[in-house]
């Protein structure tokens, strides 16, 4: 029996230094068994993120896929001097359309 966690880690895309479109194949293999993905990123792959989303939406216009719903927010880390920092954050969901 799955949990709501596991769930969310099987349909999200977390962003980091890979090339772009080695989130792109990763996302759309994911929309391939979901309905959704969710694009997540924080600090300065949030540029990434964004590329990976307008890619699959725009360039694959055949294919279906659309973004439905983009969370900005900020999340406090602490950084390697310890003091406490915020980090910007965003999420983005890519849906096939029906």
């Amino acid at each position: 029996m799955s949990t709501d966690i596991e769930h969310e880690a099987k349909d999200t895309v977390f962003i980091g230094k890979k090339p772009i479109m080695a989130y792109v194949t990763s996302a759309l293999i994911q929309l391939a068994n979901n309905p959704k993905v969710s694009i997540k990123a924080r600090g300065l792959s949030i540029g990434r993120a964004v590329d990976v989303a307008q890619i699959i939406a725009r360039r694959t216009d055949n294919s279906g896929y659309s973004i439905v719903q983009v969370k900005i927010g900020s999340e406090q880390l602490q950084s390697l001097d310890g003091r406490a920092r915020n980090v910007s954050t965003i999420e983005i969901e890519v849906t096939k359309n029906a």
